[in-house]
């Protein structure tokens, strides 16, 4: 859960304080002099499991440890759709052109207080990353590995709906990818 330490209003320091909402009181972060809450409430953010011909494009984030694969995602901007925002994304990570968009779900993602609303998307077009990706691999669906989070599991749920099974990596797998990423950020 974020914290911040601060109002954006008044910069007096933000305190834990008993909000009356209409489930009861819960604890909010709220500034004593101008009122203000920190809602917190959790951030929508858009995958894309990008499909190319018969195989998936999976890449690999510059900022994240190892060699580890994982759908596009990204922020939306203000203004725009979901699937604006997918397909905006789609083209500023990897420069493919979408063809169509197929909701997959929406999928929690507590650790990073964000809800994730998946999409399939058929793209055609030469790769070319962003800086923000240091490589790329195409997948055949046989070869892909789901994880135990977020979009590893809209990618089981859309594997699904291709008649296959997904394999997901063990819990141990996850947890060492996370204590590599966890010393990466320090």
């Amino acid at each position: 859960m974020s914290e911040f330490k601060f109002c954006p209003q008044c910069a007096t320091p933000l305190q834990w304080l008993p909000q009356l909402e209409d489930g009861g009181e819960k604890l909010r972060q709220r500034c004593p002099a101008c009122d203000f809450t920190h809602w917190n409430n959790p951030t929508p953010v858009l995958a894309a499991i990008v499909q190319v011909g018969d195989k998936v494009l999976l890449a690999r984030n510059a900022a994240w440890p190892g060699r580890r694969f994982a759908l596009i995602t990204g922020f939306m901007e203000a203004g725009e759709t979901p699937e604006e925002g997918i397909a905006r994304e789609i083209k500023e990570e990897t420069q493919l052109d979408v063809l169509s968009l197929k909701l997959v779900g929406a999928y929690d993602f507590q650790r990073m207080n964000q809800v994730i609303i998946a999409y399939h998307a058929l793209a055609q077009g030469t790769v070319s990353l962003s800086p923000e990706l240091l490589e790329y691999r195409m997948f055949d669906l046989d070869e892909l590995i789901c994880w135990p989070a977020g979009t590893g599991y809209a990618l089981g749920d859309w594997l699904k709906t291709q008649g296959r099974e997904p394999r997901f990596m063990s819990w141990e797998e996850r947890e060492q990818f996370e204590r590599e990423k966890n010393e990466m950020e320090k």
